[in-house]
């Protein structure tokens, strides 16, 4: 079983990973050159999905490394109740703690949190209500 030094170790490794790693770059759709003002039809789109593309990897990385920074809090604050979830109390899957040591709640807390709310659009494939 891990100890609050283990993970505290692997915390602080995915912090420097994630500060190291910086912003993707994000390309203009247009070139600001005057001769070439008119983007070609079929490369507009590609430049448009590489911004998506960046934007989508920077927004999930800075959200990964404020959960990182939760954690090392966490773990400052408490260390004999680190991994333990903060909805049921119950402790944290060590094989889960091992791939995201920054979890806050366990399988099944996660799951309810991540269920749908209220009844489903559509009960049967031809109903298109």
């Amino acid at each position: 079983m891990a100890t609050a030094a283990d993970h505290k170790k692997r915390l602080l490794i995915l912090k420097a990973e994630l500060l190291a790693t910086g912003d993707e770059s994000i390309e203009p759709a247009t070139a600001n050159d005057v001769a070439t003002a008119r983007p070609d039809e079929d490369t507009q789109p590609l430049a448009e999905m590489n911004q998506v593309i960046a934007s989508s990897r920077n927004r999930n990385r800075t959200e990964t490394l404020a959960r990182v920074v939760a954690a090392l809090a966490r773990l400052d604050a408490d260390p004999e109740s680190f991994g333990a979830c903060t909805e049921c109390g119950e402790q944290i899957a060590a094989r889960r703690l091992a791939v995201m040591p920054y979890v806050e709640l366990c399988v099944e807390c996660q799951g309810a949190r991540d269920a749908p709310k209220g009844p489903a659009g559509r009960r049967h494939l031809r109903d298109f209500r």
